[in-house]
């Protein structure tokens, strides 16, 4: 599903975020990619994303050679992908339903599938009954979920995050991070940048490490 094939990605400064990173994630596994800060995870999650393009090497979605996808491309290829990010990246003027249907909006989706969609998105992460809240109404927990609903609100095959539970206390990290276990028992593939080895090992699933930008170790849940 997910494929790197030798990729490098150098910045113009020189820094060297991955080196001849080869790896594989399979159609409906789920995998975290573990390591200190500055290990290359989140940059692997973007090229992934098409935020960044590598400066070798080439990467495979679903069989797609992504460097083959041009910027006009990009907004289709991304409507296969949701995407959760640390900060949430809400729109604080706007309330749940809002927040939550903005993919669906973008892509045109008929109101009366967006209600249906949008329901089903905040049902499936707890939040259902929270639609006309507002960002700031919510515990910094709930803003996660709110932003996980949103990225699957699209039903979209594959699910990236980049430190969902960075700002979590340990039991809220626990509780989103099963909340991933669960889209991926359905049939989701998940990649997951993670640096919080103890919650990881909880979920019994395949370990990447990256050091310096390099394929480190791997281990199995």
């Amino acid at each position: 599903m997910i494929v790197f094939q030798g990729v490098t990605k150098r910045y113009p400064n020189g820094r060297e975020a991955l080196a001849d990173l080869t790896l594989e994630v399979a159609d409906g596994e789920m995998v975290f990619l573990t390591g200190h800060s500055g290990a290359g995870k989140s940059t692997a999650l973007k090229l992934v994303a098409l935020i960044e393009r590598p400066s070798r090497g080439q990467i495979l979605v679903g069989g797609q050679n992504l460097a083959a996808i041009g910027r006009r491309g990009i907004p289709g290829y991304r409507r296969r992908i949701g995407m959760v990010f640390q900060d949430h990246k809400l729109l604080h003027d706007r309330p749940v339903w809002d927040n939550v249907a903005l993919p669906l909006v973008i892509q045109g989706t008929p109101r009366r599938e967006l209600d249906k969609r949008v329901r089903a998105a905040l049902d499936q992460v707890g939040l259902l009954g929270r639609e006309r809240s507002f960002p700031v109404e919510l515990s910094t927990g709930e803003q996660q979920r709110v932003g996980i609903a949103r990225a699957v609100v699209g039903k979209p095959p594959i699910l990236i995050a980049d430190e969902p539970t960075g700002n979590l206390d340990p039991e809220l990290a626990l509780e989103v991070m099963r909340l991933f276990r669960r889209f991926n028992e359905v049939g989701v593939t998940v990649l997951i940048a993670s640096h919080d080895v103890h919650l990881i090992e909880q979920l019994g699933v395949r370990r990447v490490a990256l050091a310096g930008g390099r394929l480190a170790a791997v281990a199995h849940g």
